[in-house]
């Protein structure tokens, strides 16, 4: 495609598409922040303290037309509506390809807590003449920048870090972990690490000297068992009269479904064991769904799972179960555990469109509302419950609708008449199994009643009363801040 360009024209080229990017970025976030707002001003009062606000029910459109996540879309939101009414000169710069949606993006979300027209106007005018140089600052650097204009009109709206004991917390996975590996990392009170490690310790100690395991590899079992309930780590010697050879509570404590082809589950069974590499016990149920020809095993709401630890997992008594699909109608709501585990193996995740929740933590929800629509997979869904709470209040003349065919692909139709189709997880993770089930009979459905929305989640105080009292709180302790900054020494 560049292949005859010289260097020079590269460059330019490479200079001209990131301009580029940026102005239709903008356009973008402006049609975003423009649909937002129609949304909000078309609800009705009441259900701004519906827990499925409509905040939530744009950002469901948004997280549709663009195929992201709620969380994702609700961000696009932010920072069209900052651009749009709080920003307006620094948007005009992105509009015309002059900042990065990196640069915007950290603009927004550091001048969040400012108040006040007047000082939010001067603090978009000296930031619109200073942002076209802050291109090449690194991440901090770029939030320096801001916090010093902000600092300058505005000293109680400078974003600071909160005390140390506020920033603990514990992080579990990153994209980047490998397969059969998740990372954990974070913060804990000091006398809190304290008592881990030394759990930790006494559990690591625990083993025979003949375990095969590295210290390391131990700490990291030890958590895991601690996650699952247990007080001791099983030894992995292998000796039949080991004294330290307990059962490893991994086994027993947490379902964690496993998703595995026939394929898989063969060559699991031919793998030797493998001394000295971490385990995740915690399996108990492995699902095996139609045979394949290459091995495939995933764990549902996590990421591929190798044969080795396949066979670990089979060797610690593992259970398998076969998942075919169920072709008759249950006669009762809620699905059979055999059904519910068809349903969630076969869609692996939320069904909305661009939502990701893993079908573990997922509602299953009838398409066709019973008792119109019979409970049967072919009428059963996974469903979060943000969108399984969307598609019940927000559904109807004007809302969103949705077919679910009998491969389990659902069509969802937007308010707006877009269609967008969404199809099992299984669908591309294990593309050889066939999910397909009877197709149903169109039925007349029960008119929805004005009344439904009487048995919606409510919330305590509206999402504008919340984040205005989250920058009231924070803009408070910064405040305290400030009259000792400007005592003279």
């Amino acid at each position: 495609m560049c292949e005859t360009l010289d260097d020079a024209a590269l460059v330019a080229l490479v200079e001209e598409r990131t301009r580029a990017e940026a102005v239709a970025g903008a356009e973008r976030l402006a049609a975003i922040a423009e649909l937002t707002r129609r949304r909000l001003d078309a609800a009705e009062e009441e259900s701004s303290r519906w827990v499925c606000d409509p905040w939530a029910a744009a950002s469901a459109e948004v997280s549709a037309a663009m195929g992201i996540g709620p969380r994702a879309a609700s961000k696009e939101m932010c920072i069209g509506l900052a651009l749009r009414d709080r920003l307006p000169k620094v948007g005009a710069l992105y509009a015309e390809g002059k900042l990065s949606s990196r640069v915007v993006s950290t603009i927004t979300w550091r001048t969040r807590l400012v108040v006040g027209s007047d000082v939010l106007a001067r603090i978009d005018a000296d930031i619109a003449a200073a942002a076209t140089h802050w291109g090449g600052l690194s991440g901090e650097g770029l939030e320096q920048a801001v916090d010093i204009v902000v600092d300058r009109h505005d000293p109680a709206a400078v974003i600071k870090s909160r005390v140390a004991a506020r920033q603990r917390d514990i992080s579990i996975g990153c994209p980047d972990d490998p397969s059969a590996l998740g990372s954990i990392w974070g913060r804990l009170l000091a006398s809190d690490a304290a008592v881990l490690k030394r759990r930790l310790d006494q559990m690591v100690a625990g083993v025979c000297e003949d375990d095969p395991r590295t210290a390391g590899q131990r700490r990291a079992d030890a958590m895991g068992a601690l996650g699952a309930g247990a007080e001791t780590l099983a030894c992995q010697c292998g000796k039949p009269d080991c004294p330290k050879a307990v059962r490893d509570a991994r086994a027993d404590g947490v379902v964690v479904h496993i998703v595995a082809n026939a394929a898989a589950l063969e060559q699991a069974k031919g793998e030797p064991p493998a001394a000295g590499e971490p385990i995740d016990a915690t399996e108990e149920e492995t699902s095996k769904p139609a045979p394949e020809k290459s091995p495939v095993a995933l764990m549902i709401g996590g990421g591929i799972v190798p044969t080795s630890l396949l066979a670990e997992l089979l060797r610690m008594g593992a259970k398998v179960t076969t998942v075919a699909p169920p072709q008759e109608a249950e006669p009762r709501y809620r699905p059979s555990t055999a059904l519910d585990r068809f349903v969630r193996v076969r869609d692996q995740m939320c069904r909305f469109p661009g939502c990701t929740r893993a079908a573990v933590y997922a509602d299953v929800d009838h398409t066709v509302a019973h008792p119109d629509g019979p409970t049967h997979p072919s009428n059963l869904k996974c469903l979060c419950r943000e969108h399984h709470l969307l598609k019940t209040f927000w559904s109807g003349r004007g809302g969103w609708s949705d077919l679910q065919l009998p491969d389990g692909t659902v069509v969802w139709t937007a308010p707006t008449g877009r269609q967008y189709r969404t199809k099992p997880g299984s669908a591309w993770l294990l593309p050889g199994w066939d999910t397909s089930t009877a197709e149903l009979p169109t039925v007349a459905t029960t008119p929805t009643s004005p009344q439904r929305t009487l048995k919606t989640p409510k919330r305590r105080r509206t999402r504008d009363a919340e984040r205005n009292a989250r920058i009231k709180a924070e803009r408070a302790r910064n405040q305290a801040n400030i009259a000792p900054r400007n005592v003279p020494p």
